[in-house]
Order: structure tokens, then sequence, then C-alpha cells
């Protein structure tokens, strides 16, 4: 009797452990007799498919079943209960199901046969993939879209093995190289490379496998390639090393720079002829302003004669051609000089230092003391910066503004001249670099003015607006756009004639040594 008993014991304890399973089974489990209606359905079926469990029993299973299976789902267990021949039964599949709202989703199947004592029932362990299937969606998606971007990247992108075998290449690539991609797909890749990098390039690999030292990788330079015609051109190399499951492959991203290499090229012999025309230029103006020195002294000196000695033996007309003549080599020596300083600007340059612009409009106000005075000349001026630059031209570049305000001035009208600095940054940076940081210098008179449309006149070199009215050579501007560019900037005006003009000046604040 005791044994019976605990036997009965142990069987209630094994169908209460199977049903508290079955009942809290995250998959869903449904049983059907042999006409395929529901006998059993667990919470997680339930809740998979969105009914009451009560809804679900005593139904056929085909309630849970798109068309065409839901029409068919009979005959298909009436052919396996007559032939043995089952679809899912034994085996599982991926199938569509149908919740109660009407949503189908994907789920996997299997089925199971159990023959009881007294009847067949079919056993069904329905899995949810739906998110499953989204993930793999995304991820089609996702591969898709690299593959798009690989396919229509305007650089060339190859793949290789640790062998140096090529896996894939990229249209761009095998354009670039001048192959057809399946002429490239399972070769080695220095075919790709010429000497010596091609006969080197399996010991760049072994080197790095064997010691991790890294020449590209990570890092990226300027390499030389081989197109299938032969030609070498230059490219930029980037590559990554990338780890997969099993195994581990580089990819290589390769943008042709031969037209940078060409424009390099020609801008660096451009830029040789330019500064040797320009210091031939300059040893022309220092060498034939020297040279017309020596014949320009001996007119002064016998100019000088004739005045001192002979002057008052001379006809009224005589002596007015003496005069002229006299006043004629004065202002040659003085277009000499002006001609000698503009040559002196970039030939005679000094290195840069810091130079504070306060300290230099002070030196620059005292040396016009006497003009300033003599035409009561008022000149104002804001707080100036320090800046890199060359402390003698920086002198020269407010002294020949400065003097220009006042010498442009109007009849009758008080000069009055107006300096202000700001600090610009045209560029914006993290860190500043030279040349991106300016100091913008405005220089505004009430003078006689100009109209604007002769603005790219006034800074070329022997060019005057107002003729023989005003005393001078016409290059003092000149020589200030020149001081200008060399630091960095440039010189520009605005103007009204009658009305006075504003110079604006902008500075590099630092300079490459």
């Amino acid at each position: 009797m005791e044994d019976n008993s605990l036997s009965r014991n142990e069987s209630v304890d094994n169908q209460t452990r199977l049903k508290t399973i079955i009942e809290t089974a995250v998959d869903g489990i449904i049983t059907i007799d042999t006409r395929g209606i529901m006998e059993s359905v667990n919470p997680a079926a339930a809740r998979i498919f969105g009914y009451d469990t009560a809804e679900m029993i005593g139904q056929n299973v085909s309630l849970l079943m798109p068309e065409p299976d839901h029409s068919l789902h009979d005959g298909y267990i009436a052919r396996y209960m007559r032939t043995g021949e089952g679809q899912i039964i034994g085996k599982g599949r991926e199938v569509l199901g149908k919740k109660k709202t009407g949503k189908l989703f994907p789920f996997f199947l299997s089925i199971a046969e159990v023959k009881l004592q007294d009847k067949t029932i079919f056993t069904g362990i329905v899995h949810d993939i739906t998110d499953l299937k989204k993930t793999e969606e995304r991820l089609r998606e996702s591969e898709s879209r690299i593959n798009s971007i690989i396919q229509t990247a305007v650089d060339g992108i190859i793949t290789i093995d640790t062998r140096g075998v090529i896996e894939m290449v990229n249209p761009a690539a095998a354009r670039l190289f001048q192959y057809e991609e399946h002429e490239l797909i399972g070769q080695k890749i220095n075919m790709l490379m010429p000497e010596p990098d091609r006969s080197l390039h399996d010991n760049y690999m072994h080197h790095y496998h064997d010691t991790g030292e890294k020449r590209i990788i990570g890092i990226g330079r300027e390499v030389s390639g081989l197109k299938k015609s032969g030609m070498v051109f230059p490219l930029y190399l980037s590559i990554s090393e990338v780890q997969l499951t099993d195994r581990k492959v580089y990819t290589g991203f390769i943008h042709d720079i031969t037209q940078q290499k060409l424009s390099e090229e020609r801008l660096r012999r451009y830029a040789a002829e330019l500064e040797r025309s320009n210091r031939e230029l300059q040893d022309f103006a220092y060498v034939s302003s020297h040279d017309l020195q020596e014949p320009l002294r001996k007119i002064q000196a016998f100019g000088d004669r004739l005045k001192t000695k002979e002057y008052e033996n001379l006809s009224s007309q005589g002596k007015d051609y003496v005069d002229r003549m006299l006043n004629a080599a004065s202002r040659m020596q003085n277009l000499i000089n002006d001609l000698l300083d503009f040559s002196r600007v970039t030939s005679k340059g000094k290195p840069y230092v810091m130079v504070n612009l306060e300290k230099v409009l002070e030196e620059v106000l005292s040396d016009l003391e006497i003009i300033i005075e003599k035409t009561g000349a008022k000149v104002e001026h804001t707080p100036l910066p320090t800046i890199e630059a060359d402390p003698t031209q920086m002198r020269q570049l407010f002294q020949n503004l400065i003097s220009n305000a006042i010498k442009f001035r109007r009849e009758g009208v008080t000069p009055e001249v107006k300096i202000t600095a700001t600090e610009l940054q045209p560029k914006a940076r993290l860190t500043s670099t030279p040349g991106d940081e300016l100091v913008e210098i405005q220089v505004q008179d009430n003078g006689i003015g100009f109209d604007e449309k002769y603005l790219d006149r006034i800074f070329n070199i022997f060019q005057r607006l107002e003729g023989q009215k005003y005393e001078g050579s016409g290059i003092g501007l000149a020589i200030c756009r020149k001081i200008a560019v060399r630091h960095g900037g440039d010189i520009t005006a605005r103007s009204r004639a009658g009305v006075g003009t504003t110079f604006i000046i902008t500075l590099a604040k630092k300079h490459l040594q």
C-alpha cells in the first residue's frame, strides 16, 4: 500500500512540475487533436496571438493562420494521418501567424506527435521571431547601405587578408588602377605597387605581424601606385585593421592625388618664377636708381655753380632755365629716393619682432610734429595692439598714411585724422595658426577724397590722381600696399570726392618665421 501511495505522490509531483514549466514558459505551447482542435494553450501562446486562453481552447488551430494555410490546414492533418507525410511535424520551420487583431507576424514552429493511451495529439512550440526578423532586416539594410557607399565611393577601397590577397575591390579602385574587378580579386596586392615596394610588401606584412610596428596602418601616408598600363601615380593611402570573428582583414582607402601634385608643382614653379622676377625687378630698380644718382649729382652741382657764380650774367630767360632745371633735378632726386624705398620693402625687410603699434604711432607723430603744428592738424587714435612685424616698415606705413591725410587737405578746413584698430578672425579655428588672426587699422581723414572708380589705380607705383598740384612721386601708397602684403594683409580705401578718405589696412598678428 505504501509503495502505491509513493508512486501516486511522485506522479502528482511530476504533473505539477510539468504544468508549472508549461505555464511559465517564454515560448507558446499549444496542443491539438487529430481534427486540429486546440485542447491546451499556455499563457505565452495566448499572449503571442493576442487572445485569452478561453478564446482559443476548443477552436480550430487554423484560427491562428493567415491564408492559404487557414483554408488548407485541415487537409495537411488529414494527409499526414493517411500517409505519414508531414511538412513541419518532427522538423520545424519558420511560418507566419495571425494575431487576433489580424496582424501577421513571423514565428518558428516545431511540432511533435504524441501518442497517448487512447489518442494521438500534436504539441506545437511557438517561438516569436518578430524582433529577430527586425534585427535581420536592419542588418540587411545596414549591409546594403554600406555596400552602396562602398560601390559608389569616389575614392578607391580595397580589402586584403593577412597574406596580402585581395578579397574586395570597389569600382573606383578598379577604375583608378585600370583593371576590371575580377582581374584583381584573388591576386596579391603588391601587383598594384611599383618597385621597390612590390618586392618588399610581403616583408612589410611579416614585420608588422611579428612586431606590431605600424608604417601605414592607422596612420596613412603618401605612396605610389602602379596602373595596369605601367604608369606610376601618387596616392594617399590609409589602412584600417579589422578583426572579424575568425580572422583579420585590412581595408585600404585610396585617394588619387595626381591633380593635387600637379597643382603643387605648378604652384612651386610659379612661386620660383615670381621670386626670380621680383628679385630682378628689385635689382633693376635698385641698380637703376643708383646709376641715376651720379649724373643727377652732376646736374645739381653744375646747376648750383651756375646759380652762385654765373647767375647775374644770365638773361632773365637763362635764369628761368636754371631755376626750372634745379627744380626738376630736385624732383628727380626725390623720385629716385622713393623708388629706392619701394625696392627695399621686400629686399631689405628685417626679421619680424613683437612691435607695439601704439609706440610706433607716437614716434611717427613726433617726427611729423612740425607739419602738424603748421597745418593745425588734429590726430586722434584708439589703443593700438602689439603684433609681429618689421618695426621700420610699420613706421613707414603710418608715416605715409598720416602725411597723405595732412597733405591732401581741403582749403580752409583743419585736417582731422582718426586712427582705429580692430582685431579680426576670419576663420573659426580651435587654435589659431599664423594668418588666421588679423588686425584691421583704419586711417580716416576729412581731406579732398577721390572718386572710388580710381581705387584700383591709387596703390600702383607712379599713379597720381591730382597731377602736379601736390608734391610727391606717387609711390607712397604703393609702398603701403607692399608693406601690408608682406605682413600677411592688404590695403584698400573708401572715399568720396570732397568728403574725405578712409584707408583700411589688414595685418596678420603672427607670421611663419
